[in-house]
């Protein structure tokens, strides 16, 4: 049966991208990383001159998922047939001392019955590292079009761009201890036409955030970091001031090199977070980041993320939740090239209600549950076939916002 896929211009460009991504022959994994602090490009599978790249391609939730749109059950939740296709690059680029390392994704989002949910997204990410003896400097920038949902709470695919450039410079205070700034400036922008639920998501979210900060950051080995920082966070919406908000946020964290045995980072904080609007309840207390991995004997993965802070909510009257997260996975080897994996998930989100408004919930709290498995087979050292099965549930005091859904299917991957 055709599949009936009519491809817009980014999405011919997708596939002309991915053919040419892959029309390189693998090169020598073999590279002599001399410059201090930059990134390691060892995994780079294609060398053009100078350039260094590492292609990826992942074809994955290709199956059934049983309920499309997040509907609650009274609702009859839609099924359908979907696949993503992901091709990815990164690239690493010498230039003299310094650095410069860029990283390149396209997904195209596929849906047999409702054309609505199709999408093409794009994330392109660039950075130059500029070590020098005792200073370093370093500038980058994100930028993504996509139309995935943009968190737990919102269950429409809207389409949204989001802009991010960020800058650092570090100095060498004592042999193993760092001193530095840093500042951010990030821009989320929705479609005019996006709407969840009757409310304009253009009009409520559209918001620019900045921050800065002072890092204090120590070396206690060469594969471990300890920082400390102190920032200041202005967010500002576009059409909805009585959004806007300061914080203040102090953090503690700890990074792993990826060639230490646990590799990835974790950090507590503090944040006090006042909405300039004299009836919004602010929130002070602690946040929390990790997304921590380990593998034991080359057949065991085991990792974890965890998050803890404040999220703006598309709602007037409710208009930010605490989200509190945890989620973990495991891939176990089973013999050969077989593997098990698991997954298991929990997020709460808490809400906070504006002064004397009318909500269905008062300081609502809403809960989402996920967990599955699967199995993969290892066709040599980069292709991967696999078999998913994942449930996602929602439980909260507003009973259209409760769904339950199931995913599964199979999965082609390279290089991943």
């Amino acid at each position: 049966m055709p599949l009936g896929f009519v491809f817009d211009d980014n999405q011919v460009k997708l596939r002309v991208f991915l053919l040419v991504l892959f029309a390189f022959p693998p090169a020598s994994r073999a590279f002599a990383q001399t410059v201090p602090g930059a990134p390691d490009p060892s995994k780079a599978r294609v060398r053009i001159g100078p350039l260094w790249m590492n292609p990826t391609l992942a074809l994955t939730n290709a199956g059934l998922d049983t309920n499309v749109f997040n509907e609650a059950d009274p609702d009859v939740p839609k099924r359908d047939f979907t696949l993503t296709i992901t091709p990815q690059v990164e690239l690493w680029l010498p230039m003299g001392r310094t650095w410069l390392a860029g990283n390149v994704k396209g997904e195209l989002v596929w849906y047999q019955k409702y054309s609505s949910e199709r999408s093409s997204n794009n994330n392109y990410t660039v950075g130059w590292l500029i070590p020098l003896n005792r200073l370093s400097f370093s500038v980058g920038g994100n930028r993504l079009t996509t139309r995935e949902r943009p968190g737990f709470e919102i269950d429409a695919r809207s389409q949204r761009n989001e802009i991010d450039v960020n800058g650092a410079v570090e100095v060498r205070a004592l042999s193993n201890t760092f001193f530095g700034v840093r500042g951010e400036r990030g821009k989320v922008d929705f479609d005019q036409n996006a709407v969840f639920l009757g409310t304009n998501l253009h009009d409520e979210l559209n918001r620019t955030v900045t921050s800065s900060a002072l890092t204090i950051r120590h070396q206690f080995t060469p594969l471990t970091n300890v920082t400390i920082d102190a920032a200041l966070e202005q967010g500002r919406f576009d059409f909805s001031p009585e959004r806007d908000s300061d914080s203040t946020l102090i953090g503690l964290g700890v990074t792993f090199d990826p060639l230490a045995v646990i590799n990835g980072s974790a950090q507590i904080g503090f944040r006090d977070f006042k909405p300039l609007s004299p009836g919004v309840p602010g929130f002070t207390g602690t946040t929390v980041s990790v997304n921590l991995s380990y593998v034991a004997l080359g057949s065991t993965k085991l990792s974890v993320q965890a998050a803890r802070d404040v999220q703006y909510s598309y709602q007037v009257d409710q208009p930010y939740y605490l989200q509190t997260g945890v989620s973990g996975s495991f891939a176990q080897q089973l013999f050969g090239p077989l593997e098990v994996v698991g997954r298991i998930g929990a997020q709460r989100l808490d809400y906070r209600d504006r002064a004397e408004a009318e909500v269905a919930v008062s300081d609502r709290t809403d809960h989402v549950r996920s967990y599955g498995g699967g199995f993969g087979y290892h066709m040599g050292r980069e292709l991967r076939l696999g078999f998913d099965i994942d449930r996602q549930k929602r439980t909260s005091g507003v009973s259209y916002r409760q769904y339950d859904g199931l995913r599964y299917g199979t999965s082609v991957t390279y290089g991943l």
